[in-house]
Order: structure tokens, then sequence, then C-alpha cells
């Protein structure tokens, strides 16, 4: 049975890559590609929206198609634990929200090995940096990995001098420092300090085709789940392996 898939960002980077993994993948059809100035109206009838526009925009439509009856895998940043709670909780029976803040497996088992390691370290910030294009940050992901170590954690971090502006945004406890240059994907760099040695968990993403997997398991995800699911963690079934860790 063909899944008709709706794209919210169509025309942009993230959205073109989707209509091709749509146009290429077996029992994935595009029904609409919709952009910022696109009523929401022409998604009806999609079984999915695949949602990689901007904040904006996104939070309009998800609750839109969620209400309509499409399930919806949202690939937009800004999506924090307090947005995806309000969604969470309105998520109709037998429909399925998907959030993913990255796409890439590489990168989601960085986020996943950062949540162990970030147990046993109290000094730990993120160094993330992605393409001058990027408006946005810190990055969804970055975000998504602070929020993960602190809640791995026992005792919340406390770093040092967090109060100034160089200092990064704080998030959960963790310093996120943000850096837009041409160039660049996208990477990440996790830093954990402790008495005599630092460790770091680097993902570094090359190019688009980092993605294309993740997006074809989160649509597959949300056709076949009900409720809320948040990060290709999630999705990959990783919080059981992590949590005998």
């Amino acid at each position: 049975m063909e899944t008709q898939v709706a794209v919210l960002g169509a025309s942009g980077r993230m959205g073109s890559l989707v209509e091709r993994i749509i146009d290429s993948t077996e029992g994935l059809v595009l029904h609409a590609g919709l952009t910022s100035a696109t009523p929401l109206e022409e998604m009806l009838g999609a079984d999915v929206l695949v949602d990689v526009s901007h904040l904006d925009a996104s939070e309009i439509a998800v609750p839109f198609a969620l209400e309509h009856g499409l399930d919806v895998v949202v690939g937009t940043s800004g999506w924090d634990e307090r947005r995806i709670a309000s969604v969470a909780a309105a998520v109709p029976a037998g429909r399925a929200a998907v959030f993913v803040p990255n796409f890439s497996l590489g990168s989601v088992l960085g986020t996943a090995l950062a949540s162990v390691a970030g147990r046993f370290f109290d000094s730990i910030e993120i160094l993330e940096a992605h393409h001058d294009k990027k408006v946005d940050s810190p990055s969804g992901t970055a975000v998504r990995t602070a929020e993960r170590i602190a809640a791995a954690r026992e005792h919340p971090l406390s770093p040092p001098h967090a109060d100034q502006e160089a200092r990064g945004q704080l998030v959960a406890g963790v310093p996120i420092h943000s850096m837009r240059l041409r160039g660049i994907v996208a990477d990440q760099q996790v830093v954990l300090g402790g008495a005599g040695e630092v460790l770091t968990i680097r993902h570094e993403t090359i190019s688009q085709e980092a993605y294309v997997r993740g997006i074809t398991l989160a649509i597959g995800h949300a056709r076949s789940s009900q409720g809320t699911t948040v990060g290709l963690d999630g999705v990959l079934g990783l919080g059981e392996l992590l949590g005998r860790a």
C-alpha cells in the first residue's frame, strides 16, 4: 500500500532532499510540496506530513496535520521539550508525531554516547557548527544532546561563569557554542573534561546523504506507531539499550 507524503518546507535544502527520497523510494508518493505561502489545506488527503520548514510555520502546521488525520515527522529545529510536550498532550488516538532533530544515524549515536559518558564527567560543553544559511542557533541536535545528557545524570551540571555571554547558551546546564560557516554541513563536538583527561565525542556530516536512511526510517515509524516519539534514537529503539549501559 502506498504512503502519500506531504512535505512542508519543500523549497528548502532539506525539503528538496525529502522529495528526492520520496520519488526514489518504493511505496512512497509525493502528495504535495508546501512552502510557507501554501495553504495548509493542500496537505489534506496525505497520510504523513514531513515538516522541514521553520519554527513559526511548524508550530501551526503540525497541530493542523494531526487534527486532520495525518501522522507527522518533524525535522524542523526549535522544538524543545516544552513545545513537544504541548503537542504530545494533544496527539489524537491512532496518530503519531515523530520529532527528529537530526536524521543522521551517526549523529544520533553520538548523542547517545554523550548521554552515557555525561554520567561520569562534571565539565561538559558542546561546540556545534553548521552552514551559514542555517538561521537558528543553537541547533536542535545540540539542544537534544544537552537535554539527553542532563536527563542521564544523577546531579545537575553547574558550569563556571555561565552568566557571561561568551560562555555560550546554557541548555539543561550545558553551555552550547554555535558557529555558522561556509563550507560546513554539520559538525558537533561534545567535550567532557575530568581530572587529568578530556574526552571528545564528535560527529561530522559530510553531505546530505547522511540523512537519507534516517528520513526513510522516520516516515515508516510514523506510519507504524502511535503517540509521540522524540529523536531518531526513539525510532531505532536505542532507549532500552542505553538504559543498560
